[in-house]
């Protein structure tokens, strides 16, 4: 089973003031990271997509093995044409495609429950889900490829394939509220530092 990753780090991060990437994540580039915990739950390969930091962002993680630096020029208009770089990025043999932002920190462990769980359930899509919420990282079968291709901005990006498939979507139920973390401005950083560390060690 190839699995690669698209780890989505081309936004701006005006609501951090700063690139997300590279906050420091206990000791580390966060974008490095993720990019680890990509690779030890499971991936071959992480295609990490960058644009408005590219150059601050290719030097953090330069050289690291199994990533893939590739840069959207078209990143300001919209998280969808990110997607689309990392699609583009694939190999042809990737047979499951995970998605994730760059400002929603996972475990390794985590990372791998849902691609176990994903493989297993031999169903085109997979979401974690914590007390009746969505939550990240998306699991794709390579099937979809097509029309993950196509998505927009106008029709909801991802979350247009997630409901078109929502009655055949497999689930996996986590009691961790970690599958929902999320660093959108300096509170929610400062904030992580101190609730991530317990969250994240395997149950």
């Amino acid at each position: 089973m190839v699995v690669e990753a698209i780890l989505l780090s081309a936004g701006e991060s005006s609501r951090m003031g700063k690139p997300k990437a590279l906050l420091d994540w206990f000791g580390k580039p966060l974008v490095l990271a993720q990019a680890h915990a990509l690779i030890e739950g499971g991936a071959n390969r992480v295609i990490v997509v960058t644009g408005a930091h590219h150059n601050e962002i290719s030097l953090a993680i330069a050289d690291e093995p199994n990533t893939t630096i590739a840069n959207n020029p078209h990143w300001i208009r919209g998280k969808t044409t990110s997607i689309k770089t990392g699609l583009d990025q694939l190999n042809p043999d990737c047979q499951t495609i995970i998605v994730l932002a760059v400002d929603q920190p996972r475990p390794a462990w985590v990372v791998n429950q849902a691609l176990h769980s994903h493989i297993a359930s031999q169903r085109p899509t997979t979401s974690p889900r914590h007390s009746g919420h969505g939550g990240h990282p998306l699991l794709f079968d390579i099937s979809l490829l097509p029309e993950l291709s196509n998505i927009s901005e106008e029709r909801e990006g991802l979350r247009e394939v997630m409901k078109r498939y929502d009655q055949n979507m497999n689930r996996v139920y986590f009691d961790n509220p970690i599958v929902r973390f999320d660093l959108n401005t300096p509170e929610d950083y400062e904030a992580a530092l101190t609730t991530y560390p317990p969250l994240s060690k395997k149950p």
